[in-house]
């Protein structure tokens, strides 16, 4: 990551992801976008057991959506589910990991790529089908501004040829599913895409896997709540899709998906050897 990178996506989250940028963008919401009842629909949401996950199915849950939650932790999976008790046409991929070591799964997969992008990748082209059969499909990715200071390398995809940093292995696998995002979004036009960005959140994983990070920000992060808010929107308002498939969205409104004069914009065969790579890498996890 280039000084200039980093100095101006910094100076940018101060103004922008704390909890005093989403006071200042939430005086231009539109109450009535959330003012839903989504009862009929369905909604998978990964990682829906704490934070920005557990945050969207209680709001989704509270306008009478059925949800589906997926989940790592079991025990952590059904009290959730006895908290947001409810009663799939759209999916939210919220589920992330930040291991800050190089650490291998047991197929033998770097694990934050396994999590944000792979598992992305297969869950996701797995429900294509189903969701290009139902009404208002949408997929809706919970990415991170921090990809801002990556550009996608799509030659290196386990980060096997640089110093391992956890933080910025994370940022790129979160600009790997922006621009997976974009590249559903221009096949599947039955189907609206989305990626965002929730701001800087008080939630367990940033507790844990950014503590140095949490102590400085503590007391200027958001609440999972209002990290939550644009997933929520995405999910269930009619307003988010009368904006394009396949865009980037921050407190509601589309964002650029590259800082000013920094570089990260890669080529179209870039792109495009991104998903060939996950196709093939996905073959070994399809049933036979």
């Amino acid at each position: 990551m280039s000084w200039y990178r980093s100095a101006v996506w910094f100076v940018k989250g101060l103004r922008e992801y704390t909890r005093s940028g989403y006071d200042s963008a939430s005086r231009h919401f539109v109450p009535a976008d959330l003012e839903v009842n989504v009862t009929g629909r369905s909604f998978m949401i990964t990682g829906a057991n704490s934070g920005i996950g557990k945050a969207t199915a209680t709001e989704v849950a509270k306008r009478g959506g059925t949800l589906h939650l997926v989940c790592r932790n079991k025990e952590r999976a059904e009290e959730a589910k006895r908290e947001i008790v409810t009663e799939t046409g759209n999916q939210i991929n919220n589920a992330g990991c930040m291991v800050n070591k190089r650490e291998l799964t047991e197929d033998g997969l770097e694990k934050n790529f396994a999590t944000n992008t792979l598992g992305t990748y297969i869950l996701t082209t797995a429900l294509l089908p189903l969701l290009e059969k139902e009404d208002d499909p949408r997929v809706i990715t919970v990415s991170s501004g921090g990809m801002l200071v990556q550009k996608l390398d799509a030659s290196d995809l386990q980060s096997a040829n640089v110093t391992f940093d956890g933080t910025m292995v994370y940022a790129q696998n979160k600009r790997q599913q922006v621009v997976l995002t974009e590249q559903w979004a221009k096949v599947h036009k039955n189907i609206h895409f989305s990626a965002m960005h929730p701001g800087w959140a008080d939630t367990p994983a940033v507790r844990s896997s950014m503590p140095e990070f949490y102590e400085k920000m503590k007391n200027k992060l958001r609440t999972e709540a209002q990290g939550a808010d644009t997933v929520v929107w995405l999910a269930v308002s009619p307003a988010a899709v009368k904006q394009p498939s396949g865009l980037f969205f921050q407190d509601r409104q589309p964002v650029s998906t590259h800082l000013p004069l920094a570089r990260t914009y890669p080529s179209p065969e870039e792109e495009v050897k991104l998903v060939e790579a996950l196709e093939e890498l996905s073959q070994q996890f399809k049933p036979t």
